[in-house]
């Protein structure tokens, strides 16, 4: 799974470009748009180049080409014509698929053009919930199915933990105003998945709070240090692999026996593996969230 993947089915290509396979065929047979090789058993396969021309087909297609038009269009202008396409303040309604054209080319340039054009009339925070966040989404179930490669997915995830690490930079500078909380956001050990954590910390930092982001894998002994310092704590943390099923009750035993070694603290969690919590049996301090956006509504 570590290796860029080269080659793809016709149902890879119908869900990377959300175009249905049947269409796929007949731009195929109508306007010679693709030309698939053949397995032994007579099973189309795609090239990487092949994938990334349909995206871009799909996006010139969803901004009103025609199809027709579209075929006579010779190859090598197709990319530049999807870059005035980009450039344009309406990629806000084809940025979900622009992104996915630059996460299959590897197209650092595309992702930044399409993140600077969309922010021309969107707010970060904006951008995050209707693009990012529905983007993130496409990504697991791309991921899952075997259509992208890891390579895919870290490239494009990075870029977009640059953003929010960028605009989480510009409100650090200011001090917190808030002293009711403050929030530990941390990801427990062997927790790599880290973006929702850190947009998290994006919105507790702008509504002026303090905040002491631990990140990625931390043992939970480790906050037995923070809590030496600091009396009001809420930690907020996000279980999407980790604790599994058969360790996540001893996880919050531990953990809320820490809490009560060291004084009183409240803990917000999110995050797939919260479903084996029993929910009625928690303690107060103990929360639980099935979205950021309810998490953003308690800040």
């Amino acid at each position: 799974m570590n290796n860029v993947k080269k080659n793809f089915s016709i149902r890879d290509l119908e869900n990377l470009s959300g175009i249905k396979a049947h269409t796929i065929r007949i731009w195929e047979k109508r306007y010679s748009l693709l030309a698939p090789e053949r397995t032994a058993t007579n099973i189309r396969t795609y090239s990487l180049g092949s994938l990334q021309k349909l995206l871009n087909v799909t996006l010139l297609y969803n901004s009103g080409y025609k199809i027709s038009k579209i075929s006579k269009i010779p190859e090598a202008n197709i990319p530049l014509l999807v870059r005035e396409i980009v450039a344009k303040n309406s990629i806000k309604n084809h940025a979900i698929n622009a992104f996915k054209l630059a996460m299959v080319n590897f197209d650092q340039s595309l992702f930044m053009s399409t993140y600077s054009s969309i922010l021309a009339d969107k707010t970060f925070r904006e951008v995050f919930k209707d693009v990012f966040i529905p983007l993130l989404n496409e990504i697991g179930l791309l991921w899952q199915t075997d259509t992208i490669s890891m390579a895919h997915e870290h490239f494009i995830t990075s870029l977009i933990k640059q953003k929010i690490l960028i605009n989480t930079e510009k409100l650090q500078h200011k001090e917190p105003i808030k002293k009711s909380k403050i929030f530990v956001p941390f990801l427990p050990e062997n927790e790599i998945h880290e973006i929702g954590l850190l947009y998290l910390n994006y919105e507790i930092v702008l509504r002026g709070y303090k905040s002491i982001y631990l990140g990625q894998t931390v043992p939970l002994d480790t906050l037995k240090d923070v809590m030496k310092y600091f009396d009001n704590l809420c930690f907020i943390s996000y279980f999407t692999v980790t604790p599994t099923k058969e360790k996540i009750d001893k996880y919050m035993t531990d953990f809320t026996a820490l809490i009560k070694e060291y004084g009183a603290a409240e803990i917000w969690l999110l995050g797939y593996q919260t479903k084996h919590l029993d929910k009625d049996s928690l303690p107060d301090y103990i929360k639980t969230f099935n979205s950021i956006e309810k998490v953003v509504e308690q800040l």
